[in-house]
C-alpha cells in the first residue's frame, strides 16, 4: 500500500524562474541540488544523467515539485503546450486563499489563464487553469466559505 504521495517531478529549461513563479505562488525552497553519478542513471534509465534540481514544498507541508533542469541528456520531448486533454499527466492544482490576489502574483511572472475568466463550480470553489513557466499548466482552487 501507498503510504503518501512524495512529489511531482515537473522538467523545466530555466530553473530559476520556475522557483521563483512557485515562490511567488506561496510554496517554500527546500533546496538546490545537482544531481549526477551512476546510482541516478540506474533510477532512471538515462546512463550518464547530469540534473539540476529545485525542491519546492507546499506550506502545509504535504505536498513537494521536485523542479528539474536536464544538463545530459538534453529534454527529449515537449508536452508544455499540449491541451488540458492531453493523455498524460495534465497538471498540477493548488488549493489558494484568494485566487485573485494569486493570479495578480503569478501573471507578474508571466502567468495567462487557459480560459478567459476564473469560473465558480457552485457554491463550493472558485476555479482557473492558467499556464506558467515555459507553459505548464497549472491549476488554481478557492474554496468558498
Amino acid at each position: 500500500m501507498a503510504l503518501r504521495m512524495d512529489n511531482v517531478g515537473i522538467v523545466v529549461e530555466d530553473l530559476t524562474a520556475a522557483v521563483d513563479f512557485f515562490l511567488a505562488l506561496g510554496l517554500e525552497l527546500e533546496g538546490r541540488a545537482m544531481i549526477d553519478g551512476e546510482w541516478a542513471g540506474r533510477v532512471t534509465g538515462l546512463p550518464g544523467q547530469r540534473v539540476e534540481i529545485a525542491m519546492m514544498r507546499t506550506p502545509d507541508g504535504h505536498g513537494r515539485l521536485e523542479l528539474s533542469r536536464f544538463l545530459h541528456p538534453q529534454p527529449a520531448a515537449d508536452h508544455r503546450d499540449s491541451p488540458v486533454n492531453a493523455l498524460g499527466y495534465l497538471r498540477v492544482m493548488f488549493a489558494v486563499d484568494d485566487i485573485d490576489l494569486t493570479l495578480e502574483r503569478l501573471r507578474a511572472h508571466g502567468a495567462t489563464l487557459v480560459s478567459a475568466d476564473v469560473v465558480r463550480y457552485e457554491d463550493v470553489y472558485r476555479l482557473c487553469y492558467l499556464r506558467g513557466p515555459e507553459g505548464l499548466l497549472i491549476g488554481l482552487a478557492e474554496e468558498l466559505r
